[in-house]
């Protein structure tokens, strides 16, 4: 009779790891994209004195820098 009570706690403990792991990765997915974003932004400031280069992605130096100050998470 014990075991029937320890299997739904068992299947909760796991239920919840399972729960936990996922937000863990997802969270991890997103510091990862944040982490990404955070690069193309400081390489854009640093295109935004380049013309040729802009005329290139086709922006404006006032659009590249607005793009690059916004936040990470923006």
């Amino acid at each position: 009779m014990p075991t029937l009570i320890l299997q739904p706690a068992r299947a909760a403990a796991q239920l919840n790891q399972l729960i936990w792991g996922t937000l863990l990765a997802v969270r991890w997915r997103a510091l990862g994209r944040q982490w990404v974003r955070r690069g193309h932004r400081e390489a854009l400031r640093e295109l935004a004195d380049d013309p040729h280069l802009l005329r290139d992605l086709g922006l404006t130096r006032d659009q590249a820098l607005e793009e690059a100050d916004k936040p990470f998470w923006r």
